[in-house]
């Protein structure tokens, strides 16, 4: 017993229990405050309960006579505890305190403090043991050369992260890319940045490389909002002139409300090179969420591709040397007469064409234009003169009615509904604008596919002028709020007949 209190004693330093209370309350805070600072907290108090095993085994070097061992050991483990509450109260203060205030600071400026605080802590202690601090005053320059040769790339290291955040070249939350890696920069330490990219990795980068190395601070400029500028490439064949190509693509992309994609500054395409069997253009645009940048890319892919479509314009394929048989054309022959049955099918449920015959259907449905359009195209623009008709066969699109005093969407169309009949078939400017809801696939239908049916048969015009005028008694009825009155849908009747004879040059 007598044993149990020397080693007891001599192990437990004044001030001991104060220390372990507040070591526990501060830890208790941090864990239940700073989830994600768990791991670290148990790395620190693991530390401090090998401090106190160190002092218990100083009691026991003291018990058998090892006085000088004895009291290495206990003021190095007491300095060990001063070092873990430091720690500790670091934590509290810039991790808990300090944003529970709503003040930000560097992740760096707690490492240094720390820091400070560990040689002041070592120093009093040094002072306490009796050592003449005078002394190491004066050989401090040796130390100081021998200190910084043997850890120079660490103090590169501190000495970087200081000027990154002194010159705020960078902040926590900027896109960098440093040679291959591209990501968000997440924390600043006194060693190094940690840099998150888009594939769920975190690279961690010495600050060092940083201040030796070029980087850049991706969609950062002076007094600007944060946009990058992106690069979608694509060719077409030579036989297509670039102005169109170009007017085309523009006006597709710039119209189309795709998300992630800056309406100012406006995107643009370019004609960029000549390739061996295209040419070579590039879409420039600005992306708003960095980190959502490939799927971004193939949504104004995918609006290049259905504009081109839809202008007739196909991708150029690689050029070599190709056999026919006549197999295949064959094999063709049979695809094109099921497509212009399967059109025929979708013809057959329009009450636009109730009154055509299988022949007449059949005309029509071999001059359908197949149309694709992706979410948030403009598919027809109100007061644009345009003389065809749109079938849809897959989707649903949105009829808008643009005023002064904003915008107001009538009705959705879906698939098996057609719209853009009265510039068809009279030549009238649009009446509404309609936006691809969701993805699109539709017909096209030109005057010209028309013409020749109605000229051939004239009793089509009167027909379809009465459903003309249904259709158009609904919009006026979904814009006013009023449904038409009986009495004039017969003058009405009459004009849009007359508007479709003159259009179409036929005679009474």
């Amino acid at each position: 017993m007598n044993a149990w209190q020397e080693i007891s004693s001599f192990a437990w330093h004044q001030g001991m229990d104060y220390l372990i209370a507040s070591i526990l309350i501060i830890a208790l805070l941090l864990y239940r405050l700073r989830p994600g600072d768990r791991r670290t907290l148990a790395h620190t108090l693991s530390f401090f309960a090998i401090c106190l095993a160190g002092l218990f085994i100083s009691g026991v070097f003291h018990h058998l006579g090892l006085a000088k061992a004895a009291s290495a050991l206990h003021e190095t483990f007491i300095v060990a505890e001063g070092v873990v509450l430091i720690r500790l109260c670091g934590m509290l203060f810039f991790r808990v305190l300090l944003p529970a205030a709503r003040l930000s600071t560097p992740s760096i400026l707690e490492d240094m403090l720390v820091i400070v605080g560990y040689l002041i802590w070592g120093m009093i202690r040094l002072r306490y043991a009796g050592m003449d601090l005078s002394g190491i005053v004066t050989t401090s320059a040796v130390i100081t050369a021998v200190i910084a040769f043997s850890m120079q790339d660490t103090l590169g290291n501190i000495l970087g992260g200081l000027a990154l955040e002194l010159d705020n070249s960078i902040q926590v939350g900027d896109w960098i890319k440093v040679d291959d890696v591209s990501g968000r920069v997440v924390d600043i330490r006194w060693r190094s940045t940690s840099v998150e990219t888009r594939n769920w990795e975190t690279v961690v980068i010495p600050n060092s490389v940083l201040m030796k190395s070029k980087f850049s601070v991706l969609g950062k400029r002076v007094g600007q909002p944060e946009l990058w500028r992106r690069w979608v490439w694509f060719n077409v064949d030579y036989n297509i002139p670039p102005a169109r190509v170009i007017e085309i693509v523009e006006k597709a992309i710039q119209s189309a409300d795709i998300q992630r994609v800056a309406r100012e500054p406006r995107p643009s395409c370019v004609m960029m090179d000549f390739d061996q069997s295209s040419a070579r253009y590039a879409v420039r645009y600005w992306l708003t969420d960095l980190a959502v940048d490939d799927p971004t890319d193939s949504a104004v892919r995918t609006h290049i591709y259905a504009a081109l479509l839809r202008a007739d314009i196909r991708m150029p394929v690689p050029e070599g040397n190709i056999h026919l048989y006549k197999e295949g054309e064959k094999n063709d022959v049979i695809r094109l007469s099921r497509e212009i049955a399967r059109r025929m099918k979708i013809l057959r449920k329009m009450d636009l064409f109730h009154s055509f015959s299988d022949e007449e259907l059949n005309t029509v449905a071999a001059r359908l234009k197949y149309a694709p359009f992706v979410t948030g195209d403009i598919m027809t623009k109100q007061g644009a003169v345009a003389h065809w008709l749109y079938i849809l066969t897959e989707g649903e699109a949105e009829v808008v009615l643009e005023s002064g005093s904003g915008n107001r969407t009538l009705s959705t169309i879906h698939a098996g509904s057609f719209f853009g009949e009265m510039g068809m078939m009279t030549g009238a400017p649009r009446s509404t604008t309609v936006i691809a809801k969701t993805d699109v696939e539709c017909y096209r239908l030109d005057k010209e596919a028309f013409e020749s049916i109605i000229q051939s048969r004239p009793s089509i015009a009167e027909e379809i002028s009465r459903i003309l005028v249904a259709r158009q008694t609904e919009l006026h009825s979904a814009q006013d709020g009023i449904a038409a009155a009986q009495h004039s849908r017969s003058q009405v009747h009459s004009e849009i007949l007359n508007r479709i004879k003159d259009f179409f040059g036929l005679l009474d």
